[in-house]
């Protein structure tokens, strides 16, 4: 065989892997990911990205309280530095904290130096606001490479995907938004919601806060119950 093409091939191969890599949020390729709780208990974990935000953030705080629910509120810099009242009554309620960047970036053709200052920028700011040092780490759009693997490894974040998404970003409407997370619960799913706008940080997210209620009954009549992200790097 030609060894162009065999070189060829492999580059494609390897070119493939990276990009792969890079887009899946749940990809191990540049470090553990955490994508899903315990898959043999009736365990569900609440997600919200892209917050804090003064059209559903507080609005959701009070339905996961009515309900006695956890949540992790993934949360991007720019906003907490914005709202910061919010992120204080997310921290005072008990609700965990993670890190989402500070601009909200894409970062796949990020360099190190421009990735680590988003991160601990957002680190600082959450820090100082809240009184929380965030643990846990979700990339924009769960897009990553190999900086990304590194930088988190060496700050002692953990890395997570999820297992579902909904498009609740898209605006479907409340019924819509209940209605896609009905048909894909199952145990041990990490469900990503939308508490903001990555994009407008006043960005209109209240269906996903309408949508909540009906959500937790739905998963509760269904025999499943929720649990923090800290509970699973427990067991």
């Amino acid at each position: 065989m030609n060894a162009v093409l065999i070189i060829g091939g492999a580059a494609a191969v390897g070119l493939g892997v990276a990009v792969y890599g890079a887009l899946e949020p749940n990809s191990s390729i540049y470090g553990p990911v955490l994508s899903h709780g315990p898959r043999e208990k009736p365990y569900l974990y609440l997600t919200f990205d892209d917050g804090p935000n003064i059209t559903a953030t507080e609005k959701i705080l009070k339905i996961l309280d009515k309900y006695h629910v956890p949540a992790t509120f993934f949360m991007v810099g720019r906003n907490v530095s914005l709202w910061p009242s919010l992120a204080r009554e997310v921290a005072a309620a008990g609700y965990e904290i993670g890190n989402h960047s500070y601009q909200h970036k894409k970062l796949p053709l990020r360099t190190s130096k421009f990735i680590l200052q988003e991160i601990l920028t957002t680190q600082e700011l959450i820090s100082k606001i809240t009184g929380v040092r965030p643990k846990f780490f979700r990339a924009p759009h769960g897009y990553k490479n190999y900086f990304v693997g590194k930088i988190i490894n060496q700050l002692g974040y953990i890395l997570v995907g999820w297992s579902f998404g909904v498009w609740d970003t898209a605006l479907p409407g409340p019924e819509a938004i209940r209605e896609r997370v009905r048909k894909k619960l199952r145990p041990g799913a990490i469900i990503l919601l939308h508490d903001g706008d990555g994009l407008n940080p006043a960005g209109d997210r209240r269906q996903t806060a309408i949508a909540l209620e009906g959500i937790i009954k739905d998963a509760q009549d269904s025999g499943y119950s929720f649990k923090s992200l800290s509970e699973i790097i427990k067991t």
